[in-house]
């Protein structure tokens, strides 16, 4: 059984590494020319996704980069008034930490072979067992999995479901090194969290573990063409900071001031998402995995449930070595009603904040 896994992210990189503990090989194509060609993102609050790190063996290498104090909030209203705040006590048990993205990706690829990763390999299409890569390659496959994230090509052999937007617009901020730059800032934000709502909008101040505070600006129901009439010139990193402040005046002024201090990595990220419980009629010769399969809203589920549909893929293929259909077949009925309940509770999530007292509603929850 020859496997070709297409993208090298949490799903892709799981289900590689559960079959090499079971003994199986497969090879991980990535369109990007190596790990550190292009940034990660930021932390991933991993709770059931803990599953699939138990069954690839990485449980403790987890829990060594994981950051409990991650697990800290805070909730403020626009004009600085503390709402809530939750402090996580050093001796917590680590039931949802937070893990830069990047740390966690380098824990699953330092576990498999080096030869597993092909990098550079940008797919283009796959036929009759063929896999047809950008710049004219070829490799053949038994099984074919999808792995390749919201915009994912693999998908079309499957599904004709494509992502559709969902009224929500993000952009993207950092400010390096914020300890020692702007200690300020960094004492706002704290030790994990610090979400700010207001009308129509808020922003979402994130503490990683390389040092740096990364920024989300969400701008809600707003449409497909946002970006292009916002005014936000993301060529010019300074006019669009500037522009951003503006689109936040009569904030208090140290939200403001996080969006001032950001570096030049501003990256706009409009929000899609594939329909709630999305299946397709099996296929012995290709699956898919993570947010090619089921994409959410980022609130908290995707990486986890990508993390267990590679895993439990994996144990199921390895499971049955010598009948691969009955394996994908039986991984897409249980993945199909754990993604969409996964789906459901993000969807609902979304709603929350999207919806008019969304501040509210959330202190609601949180003191519950």
């Amino acid at each position: 059984m020859t496997i070709a896994i297409v993208g090298a992210g949490m799903g892709g990189l799981a289900l590689a590494r559960v079959l090499h503990v079971h003994g199986v090989e497969a090879v991980v194509y990535e369109r990007d020319s190596s790990r550190r060609a292009r940034g990660q993102g930021g932390t991933l609050d991993i709770h059931s996704g803990q599953r699939a790190l138990r069954e690839a063996g990485l449980i403790d290498g987890f829990f060594a980069i994981a950051r409990g104090e991650g697990q800290d909030m805070r909730l403020m209203a626009p004009d600085g008034t503390l709402l809530l705040r939750e402090d996580t006590p050093d001796d917590a048990p680590l039931l949802r930490p937070e893990v830069d993205r990047a740390a966690l990706r380098d824990l699953l690829l330092d576990s498999l072979p080096h030869h597993a990763v092909r990098w550079g390999h940008a797919f283009e299409s796959a036929a009759d067992g063929v896999l047809r890569f950008a710049d004219g390659r070829t490799a053949t496959y038994d099984l074919l999995v999808g792995a390749d994230g919201a915009n994912s090509r693999v998908r079309a052999l499957v599904t004709d479901a494509r992502p559709a937007h969902v009224g929500q617009n993000c952009v993207e901020l950092r400010i390096p090194d914020v300890d020692r730059t702007h200690p300020d800032l960094a004492a706002l934000v704290g030790r994990g969290n610090c979400w700010v709502f207001g009308d129509g909008k808020s922003l979402a101040a994130q503490r990683n573990g390389d040092g740096c505070v990364r920024i989300g600006l969400n701008f809600y129901h707003t449409g497909e063409d946002w970006f292009a009439t916002s005014g936000i010139p993301f060529d010019d990193p300074a006019a669009a900071r500037a522009r951003l402040v503006e689109l936040f005046a009569g904030w208090d002024a140290r939200f403001t001031a996080l969006i001032a201090a950001s570096d030049d990595t501003i990256a706009p990220r409009p929000i899609t998402t594939l329909p709630v419980g999305l299946t397709w009629p099996s296929r012995p010769d290709v699956t898919l995995v993570g947010d090619a399969a089921h994409l959410m809203p980022p609130v908290g589920e995707g990486a986890n449930t990508a993390l267990l549909d590679g895993a439990l893929l994996g144990l199921a293929l390895a499971a049955r070595p010598d009948d691969h259909p009955t394996a994908v077949a039986e991984y897409e009925r249980e993945m199909f009603e754990r993604a969409a309940a996964a789906a459901r509770m993000s969807a609902d999530v979304q709603e929350l904040l999207m919806s008019p007292d969304a501040r509210q509603r959330l202190l609601d929850f949180f003191r519950r």
